[in-house]
């Protein structure tokens, strides 16, 4: 029956197709799935907004030699230093969101966008991790008069106006520090006026040459100087004691409910894939922990702090209002 045959052809090369269909989507997905699985499987950036050799910058290539052992897939540097970082921040947050471009994000991507020097957050970002957190530390000379941070407090109180600060640009983590500190002695930011410097080494230079009063760095800034009996360290400003300097209190142990630190750590673009998010977070916690970066901190006096994912995530966002309010109580910002 030559119209049963031609309906059973028909049949059978229906079914073949519906089989091949099938058999072609089961590959994609099987394709699709040992593609995620096998993330990253090519080289990775990752941009770095300050020049060679510095803290954050020897931070991220020490994470990303440990990365790279980890991954077997290249994972490459990138100084790009353009508007004091901003720029840097700009272009990482504005990278493809697919993992292969990260950026070593600071503090001051929760300073910039407050001054109008940078139109993103934090929240065009997917953080993985903080990696150090430096906490800032209040300095005098070592002859100074002011043997504790009470001594100091009171004479701000009394001489509002006179004394002179620096450690950093206007509006940088450092002056920020200072304006935290003057708020919670219930003091004016007017009350110890800024000098802005090009940095925690030329703040301290200054200030054991006399030029100003009180230098508010990093801890690990100021070590070198306080181990040779160069100057004073009042007061650590986090919430506890700093290995190297366990003889110095921290400002909440004498009753001023503040920190800050420095910090810095990684992110990439907002809308990487969560899968891959996840990769990196768990890739960095196993290298944080590593004898390797351990021996770093160590070795540099950089302290070291760990927040993943989403709590790193609400750290920023806590953050951020809480230097938008000091930002514009020192008139920095509207």
């Amino acid at each position: 029956m030559p119209g049963y045959t031609a309906l059973t052809k028909t049949t059978a090369l229906i079914i073949v197709l519906i089989v091949v269909i099938a058999a072609v989507g089961v590959g994609y997905y099987i394709y699709t799935q040992t593609a995620e699985e096998k993330y990253p499987s090519k080289p990775i950036t990752i941009y770095v907004p300050w020049s060679p050799g510095g803290g954050t910058d020897r931070t991220t290539r020490t994470i990303a030699s440990i990365l790279q052992e980890k991954f077997g897939v290249e994972i490459n540097v990138l100084n790009k230093v353009g508007g004091g970082g901003a720029a840097t921040f700009k272009a990482g947050a504005q990278a493809p969101p697919d993992g292969y471009t990260l950026t070593a994000i600071t503090i001051e991507l929760d300073i910039f966008p407050w001054i109008g020097t940078l139109d993103i957050t934090y929240e065009d970002f997917e953080p993985i991790a903080m990696l150090i957190c430096n906490p800032a530390v209040i300095v005098v000379k070592a002859d100074s008069p002011w043997q504790t941070i009470d001594d100091l407090v009171q004479y701000i109180k009394e001489h509002p106006g006179e004394l002179k600060a620096s450690g950093t640009a206007q509006a940088g983590v450092w002056d920020i520090a200072r304006i935290a500190f003057l708020k919670a002695i219930g003091a004016s930011p007017n009350d110890v006026v800024w000098v802005p410097s090009q940095g925690a080494a030329p703040a301290l230079q200054e200030l054991i040459s006399g030029g100003i009063d009180i230098a508010f760095v990093g801890s690990g800034e100021a070590k070198p100087l306080y181990d040779a009996g160069q100057v004073r360290i009042l007061a650590v400003m986090s919430d506890e004691r700093v290995e190297g300097l366990e003889d110095v209190p921290t400002l909440k142990e004498l009753g001023y409910d503040v920190a800050i630190c420095g910090w810095a750590g990684l992110a990439a673009p907002k809308g990487t894939p969560k899968e891959r998010v996840q990769i990196l977070v768990d890739a960095v916690r196993e290298a944080y922990y590593s004898d390797t970066f351990q021996k770093f901190l160590k070795d540099n006096s950089f302290v070291g702090k760990l927040i993943l994912g989403e709590d790193f995530k609400n750290y920023l966002a806590q953050e951020y209002e809480q230097f938008g309010q000091l930002l514009k109580e020192a008139g920095y910002a509207k």
